[in-house]
């Protein structure tokens, strides 16, 4: 570990130049500051929203005289409008695309700003809107050259919007980012982007892509004497990446099934993978033709079917392929599987369609719209190319996908699968027989055993059949509908719930980990031999993590064990270890060493907790500083109540039981479930290495209890860290001061070196270092659960003792993860507390936390209105408050020290 801060509390700490915060007293101040903080950002709202009104252009967006002048498009460059690419940034297409559009630029263009400057943003800003939206103009130009539907729509609009310069403005910012976040924020832009090119079309869409690519060049070429070390994508970089990519490949056709606007050249695949009902004009064009009777009753059968259940069931193979995504974002190698045969099949079902799409004069004209079509054969081969070049991305990136899930899980899938379809398929032939007079016309058994496969395929893929009946009551609807979509999300779901199955763990030896604790380890590392952790082990063996998996997060219990030299490679090989399996490598409580070899690879540290440790050298409990100490051994004194050390296997029952009383009064007390994890409860107690120190008197009354866990080094014995902490209600104040100064007495006398009082989370010793952002929020949610836990008490309360302070911090690679990382620390410590607790918590929380501010702020005006009064000084009230936290002193807790 590294070398501790020892810091004496009763010690003046040195002052410290305050950050000057001002808190807003209004949300108007609040306001102003934001929108000083991003000019760039508010100038473009407020012109945007301005012009809109003056220009009455905020409900349908310009009228078409005015969207000629100031609209991009090949029409102006006709003209000879050469201010376009400017003018073309100040309107938009109607409100729902005004709102959209300043929900965009708030989200993006200040912190942009703050990255890059606001000069510098409003450069590129400027620069990208002219540059992308001539670039995206050529593409323009060359489309419309190929002719077809395609060229001629694009050809004949005319486009306004700022979208397109505020993606490549975030595109160009991208440069300036970290490896991690500029790689992410430039897949999914650039997907995105093409995605809406290819699948919708629209002129608005090329704008947005040229703006984009130009975007990302101008941020190289700005950026260019910053280039980093090219770095290798990580497996879950990469495994996300490929996700990704499938995950657009499924979105882009049904955009185009279910937009309005549907002419980009991979439109077509939405009759694949979406299969959409039929226009509705198409279909009267259709029947108005007498030759094609057949063709227009099979149409409007189809429209009779457009209801929710048919909608689900014509995207079932975007959602089958986005389970899978999901599980290639995992790493399972049975994602992959299905990701191929799906694409696989898809391609199979594009042929088959393009085959008979050519043979077909009305299916051609539903298709692809009534007119002549250059070049028909493109509009279909190419689409096909999607799914395999998917093949081909799945294939090239096999080796990402090894993880597996236990044994035995997908058999248990594929019997829940058939046991739905027998199910499904029942309800359906049986509630179809009962009330057949609810269809049209009235089905037998072997007209609805005909159908039953039916029910299971979207309504497109069901080619020139009619249906054989059709439902005329709500109750036929829902079994007519919803068979087949019920079936598929069960199968999905299952698929999903696979995915997310933690591989099998090798389980190891208790006896070797024992070892390896005995050679080297941290004073808080003797939790890692306790129930439900798994092991990491070095090559070697010199060396493990302990770990739990917890919402796809590995959490570590604490430092590595075993050879102190060791560690930094098993931190290595752990995170290595967690990204075959697809997990998010979480290092907990860990060290100052093992915190800065994180910070060494790029990951990011917030201090979680704070450890007090006593140095039992020349430990003596004289002086002023040790009064509470003195006068705690005294009252015991008095009361005739003694420390007495004990094994709770070895103790008489009349100990264990009371013991468990006082646990149990103690929980009852809270009011919420027993914490666990990294802090001992009465079930870690029988463990033979576990010691209790219990205060007795002499009727054998126990009135409080200590748990304290062995602490070695290469073998050696050299101290214990205090674990388990329990006090009876009616127990006198100061007992738990007897009791640990009683245990560092003990062990001073038998030659031990330190006493960890451990850890209290949450809180933290001020060293004079201003906060990061992180943590004022770990700050303020210690506030908030102050009321129940009390975690700043609890580390005021070991203050007394007068320790040296080590902090334990937090490792994480990712920010984003930061939110599963707390869900899963919580349920790690928390793994029973119900819904139902919690919602019952959370107002108890908030009016406690509510209350203590209205006291401090109370307290630090009052103070601030004396010291006006007697020196005409108005002291800061934020330091005040944070004084009083620091030099209050709490009452002897009945809480336990916590990790």
């Amino acid at each position: 570990m590294s070398t501790p801060t020892t810091t004496s509390p009763t010690t003046k700490v040195p002052d410290h130049p305050r950050p000057n915060v001002r808190w807003p007293k209004s949300w108007l101040r609040w306001t102003v500051a934001a929108a000083l903080s991003a000019p760039l950002a508010v100038a473009m709202v407020v012109t945007l929203w301005s012009i809109a009104l003056v220009s009455g252009s905020l409900a349908h967006g310009p009228s078409p005289e005015l969207l000629v002048v100031v609209g991009a498009g090949l029409g102006p460059v006709r003209l000879g409008h050469w201010w376009f690419p400017l003018s073309s940034m100040l309107w938009c297409c109607g409100l729902p695309s005004y709102l959209a559009t300043t929900f965009l630029i708030i989200a993006v263009v200040p912190a942009v700003e703050r990255r890059v400057g606001n000069l510098r943003a409003l450069a590129l800003l400027v620069a990208v809107q002219i540059i992308g939206v001539i670039a995206g103009l050529g593409l323009t130009a060359l489309i419309a050259v190929e002719g077809g539907s395609w060229g001629r729509q694009v050809v004949g609009t005319v486009a306004v919007g700022p979208a397109g310069a505020v993606f490549g403005l975030a595109l160009a910012a991208s440069a300036a980012f970290s490896t991690l976040w500029k790689r992410r924020l430039r897949v999914v832009l650039l997907v995105g982007l093409a995605m809406l090119a290819l699948y919708s079309g629209l002129l608005s869409d090329l704008l947005r892509l040229g703006a984009g690519v130009v975007g990302l060049g101008a941020g190289a070429w700005v950026w260019r004497g910053h280039r980093e070390a090219r770095q290798h994508y990580t497996k879950p970089e990469a495994r996300v990446l490929v996700a990704l990519i499938v995950a657009a490949s499924a979105i882009g056709p049904l955009i185009a099934a279910f937009a309005h606007t549907r002419v980009g050249p991979l439109s077509l695949l939405r009759f694949v993978f979406a299969s959409p009902p039929p226009d509705p004009g198409t279909v009267a064009q259709i029947c108005a033709d007498a030759l094609m009777a057949r063709d227009c009753a099979h149409l409007q059968a189809l429209l009779r079917l457009n209801g929710v259940g048919p909608a689900f069931m014509s995207a079932m193979p975007v959602l089958l392929l986005l389970a899978a995504a999901q599980g290639l974002r995992l790493g399972r190698r049975a994602a992959w599987y299905a990701a191929v045969g799906l694409n696989l099949a898809l391609t199979a079902l594009g042929v088959v369609l393009a085959v008979a799409t050519a043979t077909s004069p009305r299916r051609e004209r539903l298709m692809i719209g009534p007119g002549h079509h250059l070049n028909t054969w493109v509009l279909f081969v190419l689409p096909l190319l999607q799914p395999v070049l998917i093949v081909v991305l799945l294939l090239l990136a096999r080796g990402q996908f090894r993880v597996r899930a236990p044994s035995g899980t997908y058999r248990a899938w594929a019997r829940r699968v058939v046991y739905t379809l027998l199910a499904v398929s029942t309800l359906y032939v049986a509630g179809s027989l009962l009330l057949s007079d609810d269809y049209q016309p009235v089905p037998h058994l072997t007209d609805v055993l005909t159908d039953l496969p039916t029910r299971f395929l979207p309504p497109g893929y069901l080619g020139a059949n009619d249906p054989i009946f059709l439902p005329i009551h709500p109750v036929t609807t829902l079994l007519y509908e919803w068979t087949g979509v019920a079936f598929w999300a069960v199968l999905a779901a299952g698929a999903l719930s696979t995915f997310a199955r933690t591989p099998p763990l090798v389980p190891e030896s208790e006896t070797q980990v024992r070892q390896l604790l005995s050679a080297g380890g941290s004073s808080l590392s003797y939790p890692v031999t306790w129930s439900g952790n798994s092991y990491w082990f070095t090559d070697d063996r010199t060396a493990a993590i302990a770990y739990r998996v917890i919402g796809g997060v590995a959490i570590t219990t604490g430092d590595p064990i075993g050879d102190h030299d060791s560690h930094k490679r098993a931190v290595h090989g752990f995170i290595s270890y967690c990204q075959d399996h697809s997990w998010t490598p979480c290092l907990y409580a860990v060290g100052g060493d093992v915190a800065a070899h994180a910070t060494a690879l790029g990951w990011r540290t917030v201090q979680v907790a704070e450890e007090a440790v006593l140095t039992l050298g020349d430990l003596a409990f004289t002086g002023k500083r040790w009064q509470n100490v003195r006068t705690a051994f005294n009252n015991a004194r008095k009361l005739g109540i003694d420390a007495e050390w004990c094994r709770f296997s070895e103790a008489p029952a009349v100990i264990t039981d009371q013991v468990r009383v006082i646990s149990q009064e103690w929980m009852a007390s809270k009011g919420v479930p027993e914490m666990e994890f990294t802090l001992g409860r009465v079930a870690e107690l029988a463990d033979n290495e576990v010691k209790l120190l219990i205060a007795v008197d002499h009727d054998r009354t126990v009135h409080a209890v200590t748990s304290w866990l062995p602490v070695r080094r290469h073998g050696e014995l050299i101290g214990y860290t205090l674990d388990f902490m329990r006090r009876r209600p009616e127990a006198f104040n100061g007992i738990m001061e007897f009791l640990i100064a009683s245990a560092a007495r003990d062990c001073q006398t038998d030659g031990m070196k330190v006493l960890s009082l451990s850890g209290a989370p949450l809180a933290r010793f001020d060293r004079g270092e201003p906060p990061a952002r992180l943590q004022r929020v770990l700050d303020l949610l210690a506030a908030v659960l102050e009321p129940i836990y009390g975690f700043k008490s609890l580390l005021a309360f070991k203050a007394r003792f007068n320790p040296t302070y080590e902090p334990l911090f937090l490792a994480y690679r990712d920010p984003v993860a930061l939110p599963k990382i707390g869900r899963a620390i919580t349920r790690a410590y928390l793994p029973h507390l119900t819904l139902m607790q919690a919602v019952e918590l959370t107002p108890q929380l908030i009016s406690s936390y509510l209350s203590k501010r209205r006291a401090a702020t109370a307290s630090a005006r009052a103070a601030s209105n004396r010291d006006r009064g007697e020196h005409g000084v108005h002291p800061d009230p934020l330091a005040t408050v944070e004084n009083d936290l620091q030099t209050q002193g709490p009452s002897a807790p009945s809480a336990r020290t916590t990790r």
